[in-house]
């Protein structure tokens, strides 16, 4: 069906099993595929990419329940990451994995709008072409990802053995992370735990939720370090690993995170335009001589600043 467009371009292929009835077929491809919104998911479909049983659904189309959609996409044109001599904090390496403390504001790997400047870009260089290929070749190595604009510890994998153990060790929950964070709000309870699923937003494709819909269970422990006025100094433990799990649980028990102008207030706090979060403890078994090995990261400038305003405007 698609044999005059494979020869003009580099192409794609998805294919989507519905789940729900009677949702708009451009909403339910937007929540689908990351990197469509609805204006794309839109013109994908009047340019005739989007099938259903060798037919092209109109825009009015309302999705069935085990309908299964072929959507057709352009492959990015800078698909490869290349290298880039950007400088690294290197907390751990040997011949199997690497552990980076990552600054906030660098984007883990090659994505629309970021190109490059990534902590894939400087993996390649520091590395060489010891990655593991599992990530494919824009994510090579890459186990987990945290935010732009989160910092801390992250790990890579330099083969395809040490990936396969780490991803396994994420997915039965073995490798432990913790974050420090700062919220809005006091919290009066010195311990909690939030249980609720995580998927994206129904209609805002670029922000999660907690939803049924289309979700996956998510599950975040939290212990109060400090109490501040107004606020409230957070040490969060994960045993999952969900997209901005930490800010959008903390946003739904009334407690967004510092800064976070996305789930929280729309305008910067003591100086913080983007979340105060910091991936803290890393802890893992080693793929290849199966020892504990647990590492830490200081809290960064940027956080001890804010833990140093919290304090004055308390006392």
């Amino acid at each position: 069906m698609y044999a005059d467009l494979q020869g003009a371009m580099l192409l794609k292929m998805i294919t989507l099993e519905c789940n729900t009835s009677g949702e708009r077929l451009d909403v339910f491809l937007a929540s689908n595929i990351p990197e469509l919104s609805r204006s794309l998911a839109q013109k994908l479909i009047s340019m005739q990419r989007v099938s259903l049983r060798d037919e092209f659904p109109n825009k009015n189309h309302r999705t069935t329940d085990g309908d299964v959609y072929l959507v057709v996409l352009d492959e990015p044109e800078n698909a490869i990451a290349l290298p880039q001599d950007i400088p690294l904090d290197v907390v751990f390496e040997d011949d199997d994995v690497i552990v980076v403390n990552k600054p906030r504001g660098m984007v883990v790997h090659p994505a629309p709008g970021h190109p490059d400047g990534t902590l894939v870009n400087a993996l390649l260089a520091h590395c060489g072409g010891s990655l593991s290929g599992i990530g494919g070749v824009k994510r090579p190595g890459i186990v987990h990802r945290i935010d732009k604009d989160t910092s801390g510890l992250i790990i890579a994998a330099k083969n395809d053995y040490a990936h396969l153990s780490l991803s396994k060790q994420l997915s039965e929950r073995s490798l432990k992370r913790e974050y420090n964070c700062v919220v809005r709000g006091v919290i009066k309870s010195d311990f909690g735990t939030v249980d609720l699923p995580i998927g994206r937003h129904l209609v805002e494709r670029k922000r999660q939720a907690v939803t049924e819909v289309n979700s996956r269970a998510a599950v975040t422990h939290y212990t109060v370090l400090s109490r501040y006025t107004g606020f409230s100094h957070l040490l969060c433990r994960l045993e999952s690993g969900r997209t901005h799990q930490i800010r959008v649980h903390m946003a739904h028990i009334g407690h967004p995170v510092l800064g976070d102008i996305i789930y929280g207030k729309k305008k910067p706090e003591l100086g913080m335009s983007s979340q105060c979060l910091h991936a803290s403890l890393l802890h893992f078994t080693h793929p290849v001589t199966g020892s504990a090995i647990e590492l830490r990261a200081a809290l960064p400038d940027y956080f001890v600043e804010v833990l140093n305003k919290l304090e004055a405007i308390s006392l």
